[in-house]
């Protein structure tokens, strides 16, 4: 079985559906934009 840490560790990095850059500050939720993408002016 493998260790709940390293399973978190090595899930890929979350990018943003839009542009595809990684998005580091919502990583844990549930959003699919990064704040670029998701300006409300775009």
């Amino acid at each position: 079985m493998i260790n709940v840490i390293e399973f978190f560790r090595n899930l890929p990095k979350k990018r943003c559906h839009k542009c595809g850059d990684i998005m580091y500050e919502k990583a844990d939720c549930y959003g699919n934009l990064c704040d670029d993408c998701d300006h409300p002016a775009l």
